[in-house]
């Protein structure tokens, strides 16, 4: 069944090189798996057949010591018929002699079926250890495989994840973000621009008047005054 070798082949499915080629080790898993569950209807079959054999000597030889059993009681009773002078006693003795050879070629054969029938049964108990060993096997990576299927998930959420990062830059996205930074410092510098002009649009005289603190206001409380100072008001 290369039993060992399969479960090797399986066990290495995320390290071996098939990996390395991409291979998907879901589908290697289980397609072990399938593999595993042909050896184990193979054993199956092979353990009910041998078991009917070991069942079969049982039967055989079972029947075999009920015929030598028979062929000595026939034996007892030609003699007993000769004891009772039923029968002559050298024909009695003639006929218990073959019943008592055909009793011991009996006995070879039930001998020789039991002895077919212990083949037998060792050879069932070995494959029933095959069988056992097959389904913890099975069991164990039916549970590896659905680890194994988890494990897939998360890492191919994580490349992709990682994969969108990793190509951030190529997508232009941070490219646009920095677009979209210079293009404010344009407009605050361009802001900037139109303030200084707007300062440097100015009259001489609005330059002199602001720097002496004069304005409008001014003037008109002076020329107040003034008028109250003509009118006798003062």
């Amino acid at each position: 069944m290369n039993l060992f070798n399969r479960i090797f082949k399986i066990g290495q499915a995320e390290a071996h090189s098939a990996v390395n080629q991409l291979e998907d080790p879901i589908k290697m898993t289980e397609q072990g798996l399938r593999d595993l569950r042909q050896d184990l209807d193979k054993a199956l079959h092979a353990l009910a057949e041998v078991k009917a054999l070991a069942i079969r000597s049982r039967n055989e030889a079972e029947a075999e010591r009920g015929r030598a059993l028979e062929y000595e009681n026939k034996a007892v009773l030609l003699l007993q018929k000769a004891h009772r002078q039923e029968l002559e006693t050298a024909e009695a003795d003639r006929l218990a002699t073959e019943a008592l050879l055909k009793k011991a070629q009996h006995e070879a054969q039930a001998d020789r079926a039991t002895q077919e029938q212990q083949k037998f049964e060792a050879s069932a108990q070995q494959l029933d250890q095959n069988v056992q060993q097959l389904k913890s096997t099975i069991s164990q990576w039916d549970n590896e495989l659905r680890t194994l299927k988890a494990r897939v998930t998360v890492s191919t959420a994580t490349k992709t994840i990682n994969q969108q990062l990793a190509q951030l830059d190529s997508s232009g996205t941070v490219a646009l973000l920095e677009r979209m930074k210079e293009k404010v410092a344009t407009e605050e510098a361009l802001a900037e621009s139109y303030g200084q002009i707007a300062q440097e649009s100015k009259t001489v005289d609005q330059e002199i008047d602001q720097a002496l603190g004069k304005d409008g206001t001014g003037q008109a409380a002076a020329d107040l005054q003034a008028l109250k100072a003509k009118l006798g008001l003062g």
